[in-house]
C-alpha cells in the first residue's frame, strides 16, 4: 500500500487543525443536542478528527470537511450507544440521531449545521461548576484551545488542567446539567459567569497565551458574536451592552497592533489612523446605552477606560488620571489585583514611573507568576534607567510567556537596553 505523500499529510493535518479551531464548538454543540453526554460527545468528536486525518491523507479533503467530521462523530456515537446495555430502553431518545445517520454527509454543509454554541456556553457556565472550570471548559469545547494552552493561561500544569476538564465533563453528565439556555428566572445567577467567559474568550484572542502570533482574530470575532447573541436574548441588560462596548473598543485597534511583518506594536507606538473608527462609534454607542440604564458594573467601567483611549488623539494626550480613577473603581468592585497593575501603568504616565513602581512592589505576592506584571515592571525600571533590574524583569517576563510574538517583542526591548545603557 502506498504511503500518502508528505504534502497530503501536511494538508490534511492543517485542515484538521483549522477545523478544530474554528468549528469545535459548533460541532460539539450539534452532537450534544442529541447525545446529552458531554464526555461521549467530546470523545466521538475527537475520534472523528483522528479518522479524518487517516481518510483525508489517503483520499483528499471532502467537499464539506465540517459535515464529514460531524457525520463521522454521529456514527461513532451511534456505535457506542448500540453497544450500551440500555440501548433498547433509550432507543426512542436517540431516534433523531439515528435518522440523521441515514442522511448523506454532503447534506451537512457548514451553514446547515445547527448552531448550538450559546446553549453550549450556558452548559459550561452552570452554577454547579466553579468559575475557573467554566472558563477552562468553554475555551476547550467552544474555542478549540488545547489543554496545554489553557493550562498556560491559568498558570497550571497540563496534567492538573486535564484532570479538571475530565471532572467537569463527568459532573455535567452525572448531575444531568441541561443543555439549554435558561429561562428568565435563572438569568441573574448565570449572567455574570457567561459574560466573564465570553470576555476571557475575547481576551485569549486579543492577547493569545500561546502560539506564534499575539492576536487570534477568530476568537475575538467569536466572542463578539456570542456577546451579540446575548444582547438579542436580553436586550436591555447594561452589563451585556458594557461587554459589547468593551470588546468593540478594543477590537477596533486590531489593525494597528501588528506591523507588516507580524511583530507586536505597543499602544504608545500604534498608528491611530489604522483604528476602525466605525467600530469605535459602535462601541461608544453601546456604552452610552449601558450607562443610561444607571446599573453600573465592571464591564461598563472597563468599556469607559476603552473609551478614554479611543477618544485620545495620541498616547501623550490620553486621560491617564481618569483611567487610574476608573481602575480604582474596578478594583473596589471586583477585588482583582490585575486592575491595580493596570492602574499602576496609568499612574506611570500621569505621575511618573517611580510612583507606579511603588504600587507594583505591593502586588508581587499576588502577581509574581503573572507575565504582564513582570513586563510592566521591566518597562518602569527601563524608564527609570535602572537597567540591571530592568534586564532581570524582562528575562522573567520572557520566561513566563508562551506566545512567540510576545517573546520577540520583550526580547527586542531587552536587547535595546544595551543601546540605552
Amino acid at each position: 500500500m502506498c504511503r500518502a505523500s508528505p504534502p497530503a499529510v501536511t494538508g490534511a493535518r492543517q485542515a484538521i487543525e483549522a477545523l478544530a479551531r474554528a468549528d469545535t464548538g459548533r460541532l460539539l454543540g450539534s452532537l450534544l443536542n442529541h447525545i446529552r453526554d458531554f464526555q461521549m460527545a467530546e470523545d466521538c468528536l475527537q475520534e472523528a478528527l483522528e479518522s479524518a486525518l487517516v481518510h483525508w491523507q489517503r483520499s483528499g479533503l471532502p467537499a464539506s470537511p465540517a459535515g464529514w467530521v460531524l457525520q463521522t462523530a454521529r456514527r461513532k456515537a451511534i456505535d457506542r450507544l448500540r453497544r450500551a446495555r440500555n440501548f433498547e430502553r433509550k432507543a426512542a431518545e436517540y431516534a433523531v440521531l439515528l435518522d440523521l445517520d441515514r442522511e448523506s454527509v454532503e447534506c451537512d454543509e457548514p451553514a446547515a449545521i445547527p448552531d448550538e454554541r450559546l446553549r453550549l456556553i450556558f452548559t459550561c457556565c452552570h452554577p454547579a461548576l466553579d468559575a475557573k472550570t467554566s472558563v477552562a471548559l468553554t475555551l476547550r469545547t467552544l474555542c478549540g484551545l488545547t489543554t496545554r494552552e489553557i493550562a498556560r493561561a491559568f498558570l497550571d500544569s497540563e496534567d492538573a488542567m486535564a484532570q479538571r476538564l475530565v471532572r467537569a465533563r463527568h459532573k455535567i453528565t452525572r448531575a444531568g446539567i441541561p443543555f439549554e439556555i435558561p429561562g428568565p428566572d435563572l438569568w441573574s445567577e448565570r449572567l455574570n459567569a457567561v459574560l466573564t467567559v465570553i470576555y476571557l474568550v475575547f481576551n485569549e484572542g486579543y492577547s493569545a497565551t500561546a502560539g506564534p502570533t499575539h492576536l487570534r482574530t477568530d476568537l475575538c470575532e467569536e466572542a463578539l458574536r456570542l456577546g451579540s447573541l446575548m444582547k438579542v436574548l436580553r436586550p436591555a441588560e447594561a452589563e451585556i451592552e458594557g461587554l459589547l462596548a468593551l470588546m468593540l473598543l478594543i477590537h477596533a485597534r486590531a489593525s494597528a497592533r501588528s506591523d507588516p511583518y507580524g511583530a507586536m506594536v505597543p499602544l504608545d507606538r500604534q498608528d491611530r489612523t489604522l483604528w476602525d473608527r466605525a467600530m469605535i462609534a459602535r462601541g461608544l454607542a453601546e456604552l452610552d446605552r449601558a450607562l443610561s440604564r444607571h446599573s453600573p458594573g465592571p464591564f461598563q467601567l472597563q468599556a469607559a477606560i476603552g473609551a478614554v483611549h479611543a477618544e485620545a488623539p495620541d498616547h501623550a494626550a490620553t486621560g491617564w488620571r481618569d483611567i487610574a480613577l476608573l481602575y480604582d473603581g474596578l478594583h473596589a468592585m471586583t477585588g482583582n489585583p490585575v486592575h491595580l497593575l493596570n492602574r499602576a501603568v496609568a499612574v506611570s504616565f500621569a505621575e511618573g514611573p517611580e510612583a507606579a513602581l511603588s504600587i507594583l512592589d505591593r502586588l508581587e505576592a499576588d502577581l509574581g507568576q503573572y507575565q504582564p506584571f513582570h513586563a510592566a515592571r521591566a518597562d518602569l525600571l527601563r524608564r527609570m534607567r535602572r537597567f540591571d533590574s530592568a534586564r532581570a524583569a524582562y528575562r522573567r517576563a520572557i520566561s513566563l510567556s508562551g506566545n512567540g510574538s510576545e517573546r520577540d517583542f520583550l526580547s527586542g526591548r531587552l536587547e535595546a537596553i544595551a543601546e540605552d545603557d
